[in-house]
């Protein structure tokens, strides 16, 4: 894990675009949630933000960063918000942040975050230019 030099705010000015509970079909025998079903959780939620900015199909590139901040457990409320951060000529790169309230703290709690790219992609699976300003 590592730690950030200034811990993010939680975006109350955005929903988030995936929200779920965690469940022990998505941790390990220790109760920490696989790093693999967040970062399927933040791939979906990166690809709601592509393809709702394309208007067309988008595949996944590249995780071109990720960073486990804290761990998330069985019963974490997990929200995953997103920023379009670059719009190339049929690629979209995309910020993912994950939040996480459990039931016994408070305030949201900051786990992980990525930058994701996608590809615009035609009918054929070949790369389409981005014609959508946002």
């Amino acid at each position: 894990m590592t730690q950030s030099a200034a811990e993010p705010i939680l975006p109350h000015d955005l929903s988030p675009i995936i929200r779920t509970k965690t469940t022990r079909n998505d941790a390990n025998p220790g109760g920490d949630i696989f790093g693999g079903w967040i970062l399927a959780q933040m791939d979906l939620a990166g690809g709601v933000t592509a393809y709702g900015y394309v208007g067309n199909r988008v595949v996944t590139v590249a995780v071109d960063s990720m960073s486990f901040h804290h761990p998330v457990f069985i019963g974490d409320d997990i929200s995953f918000y997103t920023t379009v951060t670059r719009v190339g000529t049929t690629s979209i790169a995309v910020k993912i942040s994950a939040w996480v309230k459990r039931p016994d703290v408070q305030d949201h709690i900051f786990v992980t975050e990525g930058v994701f790219t996608f590809v615009s992609v035609d009918a054929r699976n070949k790369p389409q230019e981005i014609r959508k300003e946002g």
